[in-house]
């Protein structure tokens, strides 16, 4: 007999539920109080010049603008210390490579807030595709009332720097969880949970409509449904010229979703199983299978990317052309089309590399493939992606065309670089790309990078795997134990850790300096910096679907295990120590910290756990949390929350237990993970009489945890300072 839902388990005693209620007066008098207590621990003087410093970085005007052409425009939003909302902002090419580009300023989001006593947060802008030799100038702006996931969607004219008034047709969608396609100048796909439209029980769209200009969105016509216990509804038009399409998604859960085709008024469903992602780029589709896929007696590999002509593959075909096979050490991240060109990013052993594959030279390999020819754009241990800068560019005004792309480079220690680059097939006919790139804009530097030294290593994990990792540390890093190190991670969600590098963690972690202990002649203390170290456990996407779906489920104790390897091989090599050993995650690697704390304390000196889930009985209907039950299962099904309740920290606690210092915070307008995980762990771990538990919890800022940067450089001292305090000063 297999057991459902409907035969839930027994609901454990949870007397903090009161704390769920997000916005009442009694649980946010709660939060202020654990707030206050937080910021008289850790708001010292010391913390001050770190959070200054902090802000220096992420305020620098010294830092690339990152830009999206459209049309020809190149497109920005920019926050800096004067503008703390930001500006979204455009300029032209030849501006743009200058040392100081002018900019044409759209939006002053911060002008906007104090004109409407709306504390906005700019959450990017949809343009409408112009007509022919028409320039782009109407777009649907997003903007959060609180850093959220739910977004109010309103028309902006770029020409005329300004809204267009809904009380002459102007597009205005109430806030809401959701998102927004144009069909045409005067029609709108929305999906949306506003006006009284349904919602899954993973609080996204059930539906979407078709609204019109002028139009009541509660009042739209129907174009898409999907099931309640599905995840959510997307619909999208694609308006290449020569290839216009409507598709629609049912994202039945993260990794699971039906794709359809509007043909004559009706949906066509693509035929493949649920979890093979598909996309469509002109007359090409594209598939990524999660899983293992035998089709027509032939058997692709999960990870891999596969090809077929787009109305070839609905007419029956399946002949499908292989463009990437993963290997043992080799993954595939994205892709990006340029006008004639595929772009591969992949990883191997964590580290970058390129291919260039053009669909109209097969190659003499096996499956019909494209011929591919490697990038010369990545050295090793450093993340290097590329993308096409305008794909339907035929000749630009700026030179470029639509074989142009960007390339952006980063490492632990090398500032990130914009590069811009061409390709062109070989002149003798030969397969292959010749590709010429130059740079841009570079990043300044913001620590004395080249005092450090990036290694990569390899921990056993219980079961036999080896699990990769970064270490950035001082050169002639003393392995005597007693290094504060910070062991970050992630681990769920197919998501990747690669190296980047970080202004914020290089001055509030590297370049940190204490004395722990004397010198090997006993006569005088060293002054020590921290060591950094980034853990690519099983859960993440580092070696594709295969990595991500070996710890899904009842199997997530083996992303915890590849961790708790890494903190253990940390120790053994002498790098650190349990008392100098600290473990910093948000989100999924919150409930990755959360699980360091109570199923591996004697490991850990101090946890920093961000925006968490902890409380797996009740994350279902917490938020987004149903939406998340393909990657941790169902606990309202006995047998699943027999293995769920294995890593759910807020049920982990026990009496007697010498846990170490921790720090637990989240933001108030979290609407994804929401903060009531995070209070309800406190909130018991203080009551168990737990010493050394601190919580705090930003009033804004949603996911992210703040919606500005003097709120993100608050919440990166905050957790630094604290882990710097509890390894290597003591916290008082």
């Amino acid at each position: 007999m297999t057991t459902t839902a409907a035969d839930s388990a027994p609901e454990p005693v949870d007397e903090n539920v009161w704390l769920e209620e997000i916005y009442g007066e009694e649980q946010l008098a709660w939060v202020k109080e654990q707030n206050s207590r937080t910021e008289d621990l850790l708001e010292d003087a010391d913390y001050a010049g770190l959070e200054g410093s902090i802000l220096e970085v992420l305020d620098s005007t010294d830092r690339i603008a990152m830009v999206g052409k459209r049309g020809d425009w190149y497109y920005n939003f920019w926050k800096d210390r004067h503008n703390p909302k930001g500006l979204w902002r455009r300029t032209t090419w030849e501006s743009y490579c200058t040392d100081s580009p002018e900019w044409d300023v759209l939006l002053d989001v911060d002008e906007l807030a104090a004109a409407e006593g709306q504390e906005w947060v700019f959450h990017g802008a949809t343009f409408l595709r112009p007509g022919a030799g028409e320039p782009y100038r109407l777009a649907l702006l997003a903007l959060s009332p609180d850093g959220g996931d739910a977004n109010r969607y309103r028309e902006f004219d770029v020409e005329s720097r300004s809204f267009v008034d809904p009380a002459r047709g102007g597009f205005d969608l109430p806030t809401a969880k959701g998102n927004v396609s144009w069909l045409d100048a005067d029609t709108l796909l929305v999906a949306s949970t506003a006006d009284g439209l349904p919602k899954t029980a993973s609080s996204y769209a059930r539906t979407a409509v078709t609204l019109k200009r002028g139009a009541e969105l509660a009042g739209a016509p129907l174009l898409f449904e999907v099931p309640e216990h599905h995840m959510m509804a997307v619909v999208a038009h694609d308006s290449t010229p020569g290839f216009e399409r409507t598709f629609a998604v049912d994202y039945i859960d993260f990794f699971n979703r039906r794709n359809l085709v509007l043909r004559d008024g009706e949906w066509v469903q693509i035929d493949v199983p649920t979890d093979v992602n598909v996309s469509a780029h002109r007359e090409w589709l594209l598939f990524r299978p999660q899983q293992d896929w035998a089709i027509d007696g032939t058997t692709y590999p999960a990870g891999s990317l596969l090809a077929c002509g787009f109305e070839d593959y609905l007419a029956g075909a399946r002949e499908l052309a292989v463009l990437f096979a993963p290997d043992a050490r080799t993954s595939l991240q994205s892709w990006s089309w340029t006008r004639n060109f595929l772009l591969l990013n992949l990883l191997k052993d964590v580290s970058s590399e390129i291919r260039v594959l053009d669909p109209s030279r097969p190659s003499d390999g096996p499956g019909g493939a494209w011929a591919a020819t490697l990038l010369d754009a990545c050295p090793p241990l450093h993340d290097v992606n590329a993308y096409a800068v305008d794909d339907e560019d035929a000749e630009a005004s700026d030179g470029g065309a639509g074989d142009d792309f960007w390339l952006v480079a980063t490492g632990f220690t090398t500032p990130t670089t914009l590069m811009r680059g061409t390709l062109e097939r070989t002149s003798d006919g030969t397969p292959g790309v010749v590709s010429r790139h130059a740079v841009v804009k570079a990043s300044p530097s913001f620590f004395a990078d080249a005092d450090y030294e990036v290694q990569q290593h390899f921990a056993v994990s219980e079961d036999g795997t080896r699990v990769p990792y970064f270490q950035v540390a001082p050169r002639n890093l003393a392995l005597d134990g007693q290094n504060p190190t910070q062991l970050s991670g992630y681990g769920g969600f197919e998501v990747s850790r690669t190296p980047a590098y970080s202004g914020t963690v290089g001055r509030a972690w590297l370049e940190r300096r204490t004395s722990l202990s004397a010198g090997a002649d006993g006569d005088a203390p060293h002054s020590r910096g921290g060591v950094y170290v980034v853990a690519n456990i099983r859960g993440g996407g580092e070696y594709g679907p295969a990595w991500h779906r070996a710890a899904l489920q009842e199997n997530r104790h083996k992303a915890y295990q590849d961790f708790t390897a890494v903190a253990r091989d940390l120790i053994s090599r002498g790098v650190t120590s349990r008392e100098r050993l600290g473990c910093v995650g948000g989100s999924n690697g919150g409930l990755l910290v959360g699980n360091m704390l109570t199923r591996y304390p004697e490991l850990f000196g101090a946890v920093s756990c961000g925006v968490p889930l902890l409380d797996m009985r009740r994350y279902t209907r917490l938020s987004a949390g149903h939406s998340w039950i393909a990657e941790y299962g169902d606990p309202d099904v006995p047998e699943q929350w027999e293995y769920i309740r294995t890593f759910s920290p807020y049920h982990l606690l026990k009496d007697g237990v010498e846990y170490p210092e921790t720090f637990i915070w989240t933001a108030t307008s979290d609407d994804r993970v929401g903060p009531v995980q995070a209070r309800k762990m406190a909130a018991r771990m203080l009551a168990m009489g737990i010493p050394n538990v601190w919580f705090h919890e930003a009033l804004e800022g949603g996911h992210a945890g703040a919606s500005d940067n003097r709120q993100a450089a608050a919440l990166q001292a905050r957790s630094q300072h604290f882990l710097w305090k509890a390894l290597a000063g003591g916290l008082a």
